[in-house]
């Protein structure tokens, strides 16, 4: 395990002027926090969990706080923290199992209640995470392009077949932007080493089909957004038609804008559907007390998705999924509903229900 009091000597922000001076550490929680909603981010996108990254994220602070009077400044703080950072997400990783989307755990199954099976556990799941928890809200547009397709749901659960090591080097590489030479200061390797992990890595997301489509790591520029915060001019117009159709639960309307081969996934539930045909076959069968549904946007895993709020017995709407909306070339691709709503809904700011 690396010495946290030893970091690396390059700065990975250094500037013609110098190291920047360090702060007091009267200072310290201040200027931390500055750095929460990237720390955060590179955790997610490690470790796969929302609520892993915040624990994570908390454990690199009290770490830079507790070693901070080693801290030589050789190195920049953002640098430091990241090589903190990486350490305690190689420790949390060395402790479980891969997470897994439905799609992960078997094929498709008929829509029919009896195949939803079993409540798996909270640690089995790839979890959703808001925007503005691991994006930054300005910067390089293409940039932030980047960092919106590498929280896609399908690009984090693809980074969860990638050993530690090759993981971090990905993302600092790709993601960050980091030089080799960089990324070896921090692993305490060569950029040799650095450079094979890489090419590793970006073998195995080939082999599953999530790094050509992420638009990461190729020579193409990432299609850039309408602003920092928002959605493109597509992504909005496709968000108020599956709005309107859901709302209105117009399959005709629904199956209008879906992929033909889109998937819908209930996690907790390892349950999962293929093609349009059977997903209106569970949305008008064992779903169909989605009927009437009220539905609040979010801006989830760079792209949009909706608290949904059912009918309630005695009047109004209760949660009942955060879904998690997936689309390619002007086609809604997946929906995944995420059912514990008792975790998701507070984390993204949504009313406990709805009254009519």
């Amino acid at each position: 395990m690396t010495d946290l009091a030893s970091p690396p000597s390059v700065r990975a922000d250094a500037t013609a002027t110098g190291p920047a001076p360090l702060p007091d550490r009267a200072d310290l929680d201040a200027v931390l926090d500055g750095f929460r909603r990237e720390i955060t981010g590179y955790c997610y996108r490690m470790l796969g969990s929302a609520f892993e990254a915040d624990d994570a994220t908390q454990e690199t602070f009290l770490r830079a706080w507790r070693s901070y009077d080693r801290f030589e400044g050789r190195s920049s703080l953002r640098s430091w923290l990241y090589r903190i950072a990486t350490n305690v997400c190689f420790d949390a990783l060395g402790a479980r199992k891969r997470r897994e989307r439905p799609m992960g755990l078997g094929g498709p199954q008929a829509p029919e209640a009896e195949n939803l099976g079993q409540v798996l556990p909270e640690e089995t799941w790839v979890e959703p995470v808001p925007d503005d928890r691991v994006l930054p809200h300005d910067g390089d547009p293409a940039q932030v392009a980047v960092g919106r397709e590498s929280i896609r749901l399908a690009f984090v659960a693809a980074l969860q077949f990638l050993p530690p090591r090759q993981r971090a080097v990905l993302l600092l590489r790709e993601v960050l932007r980091w030089q080799a030479s960089e990324v070896a200061e921090l692993l305490d390797t060569s950029v040799a080493s650095v450079n094979s992990a890489l090419q590793r890595a970006r073998a195995t997301l080939a082999a599953r089909a999530h790094w050509d489509s992420s638009g990461l790591g190729s020579d193409a520029e990432p299609a850039p957004v309408a602003s920092n915060e928002g959605l493109g001019d597509e992504e909005k117009a496709l968000l108020e038609r599956y709005l309107d159709a859901f709302e209105r639960y117009d399959m005709d309307a629904l199956v209008a804008i879906l992929h033909e081969d889109a998937t819908l996934s209930m996690p907790p539930y390892p349950l999962w559907m293929r093609g349009t045909d059977d997903i209106v076959a569970w949305m008008t069968g064992p779903g169909h007390e989605c009927a009437g549904s009220r539905m609040i946007p979010v801006a989830v895993n760079g792209t949009f998705g909706f608290g949904q709020y059912r009918p309630a017995a005695g009047g109004g709407h209760e949660p009942w999924a955060l879904q998690v909306i997936e689309t390619e070339d002007g086609r809604v691709t997946a929906i995944n509903a995420f059912l514990d709503t008792a975790s998701w809904f507070p984390l993204f700011g949504l009313p406990p229900r709805l009254d009519d």
